[in-house]
């Protein structure tokens, strides 16, 4: 009895060891396996961004013309290849930024960096988006620089969109969950985000810093409101109507703005859209 014992024991501690180291291994290859698929998922989709600022660089700055630089991390793609362009052509391009990340890119890459001041007429503006539907309208503001962005663009006689491939959406909101981005003065958040609500449905909260105590504030020194829409609206009405309410300063709605996308897509080609003919 005490052998039998002995070997039952004997027998199951291997067993019960070996489970473990299965079951570990399993799971540490199902993880390592979803980490590289991540991994994966980000490389494409940085490639994607590449492609789509490359290929609007490439097809709409020309020498002796005034560039409006975007916003966000798509533009830092087509920052860069408009440097190598200028090194290795020998162009002649000043560039205006829409924000303080804008700024530091252009200077940074050793570009000329100029301002609406003495540039009030662009001759293109290149940015990217949160968000891009089927009519080439637009929701921008992700990163905060939505006014300087809008302003910038409407000087421009051409303005050009470079995103990947999951911006793309055919109706607002398909892609984008995070709303539609409006620029506020911070005493007037409350009322706006009720008078929002109350006329067109949905919540708009205010964004909350990550790495800061408090609400994001923007360049120009605002606060934003993301507004979480419930459904479709007339982006061209909506836009209208919320610019209207007393402290709004701006919206992230881009209607019958953007001449050109460029998206950058997964099988490493670029697809590019035009406005619907009406």
């Amino acid at each position: 009895m005490f052998v039998g014992r002995a070997m039952s024991l004997q027998g199951r501690v291997p067993v019960s060891v070996s489970v473990s180291k299965v079951t570990a291994g399993f799971v540490s290859s199902a993880s390592s396996r979803r980490l590289d698929d991540v991994r994966a998922f980000g490389h494409m989709a940085e490639e994607a961004k590449k492609l789509a600022a490359h290929a609007a660089v490439d097809n709409h700055v020309q020498n002796n013309q005034v560039v409006g630089v975007g916003s966000g991390s798509t533009i830092v793609y087509a920052v860069d290849r408009l440097a190598e362009r200028v090194r290795q052509e020998k162009l002649n391009v000043v560039c205006v930024p829409t924000s303080f990340q804008a700024r530091q890119l252009i200077l940074q890459h050793g570009l000329t960096l100029s301002d609406l001041d003495r540039h009030p007429e662009l001759d293109v503006a290149i940015d990217g988006a949160d968000e891009v539907d089927s009519d080439l309208t637009l929701i921008k503001g992700g990163g905060g620089c939505l006014t300087q962005e809008k302003i910038v663009a409407g000087c421009a006689k051409h303005f050009v969109v470079i995103a990947d491939y999951r911006k793309d959406s055919k109706a607002l909101g398909q892609q984008w969950k995070k709303g539609v981005p409006i620029e506020v003065i911070p005493m007037a958040y409350v009322p706006v985000s009720r008078r929002i609500a109350k006329c067109f449905g949905g919540e708009a909260n205010l964004r909350m810093a990550v790495s800061k105590a408090g609400p994001v504030v923007t360049d120009n020194s605002n606060f934003i409101l993301d507004w979480k829409f419930e459904h479709a609206h007339n982006w061209k009405e909506v836009n209208t109507a919320i610019k209207m309410i007393p402290g709004v300063v701006e919206t992230g709605l881009f209607v019958d703005m953007a001449e050109r996308a460029y998206f950058g897509m997964e099988d490493g080609s670029v697809q590019v859209r035009d406005p619907p003919v009406n």
